[in-house]
């Protein structure tokens, strides 16, 4: 399956917090296990992710530029908290808290990575909005998506700097 090209419809779904999104993929972002609160949400069966890159929940109005953060992070070893707004199979959108952390084996190497997604309290949602939308603009107005992700990203290591937090702090402070 290919990640789906269904517009956005620009309705917002939500889920009980007291359930937890997780999933778990491979090292290259192949879904490898997705529970029933990530099928519900996203509107997939088990079987239509399974297998599937991870991005096949991407949203558009989601920055590349953090996902290159938060993959740059995990494939470091390290964990990351990141607000992420996904779209379900069919255009619908949801926010999540995101914790993502590398799994390993016995000898500490990364064989996979799993994630826990919580629902996000709404004022965090709408301090992060402006920024994402801020760093589209900035990927958007770059003829490479390459050179626009790069500068997004210069952008937000600017902001966070002048700020003197890391990302994590900065979730955190929403």
């Amino acid at each position: 399956m290919t990640r789906p090209t269904v517009p956005p419809t620009g309705i917002e779904r939500t889920w009980p917090d007291t359930q937890l999104i997780v999933s778990k993929t491979d090292t290259k972002g192949i879904i490898t296990y997705a529970n029933k609160v990530f099928c519900g949400v996203a509107g997939y069966q088990e079987s239509e992710l399974v297998g599937q890159n991870h991005n096949i929940i991407r949203h558009p109005d989601m920055p590349r530029c953090v996902f290159k953060l938060l993959w740059d992070t995990v494939q470091a070893g390290e964990e990351i908290f990141a607000y992420v707004v996904n779209q379900a199979k069919l255009g619908d959108h949801y926010w999540v808290l995101a914790h993502v952390t590398p799994t390993f084996d016995s000898n500490m190497r990364i064989i996979g990575y799993h994630s826990s997604r919580r629902v996000p309290r709404r004022d965090a949602v709408d301090g992060v909005i402006g920024l994402y939308r801020q760093l589209l603009a900035i990927e958007a107005g770059h003829s490479s998506p390459k050179d626009g992700m790069a500068a997004s990203e210069a952008a937000l290591m600017d902001i966070l700097k002048a700020k003197g937090v890391a990302y994590d702090e900065f979730v955190f402070s929403l």
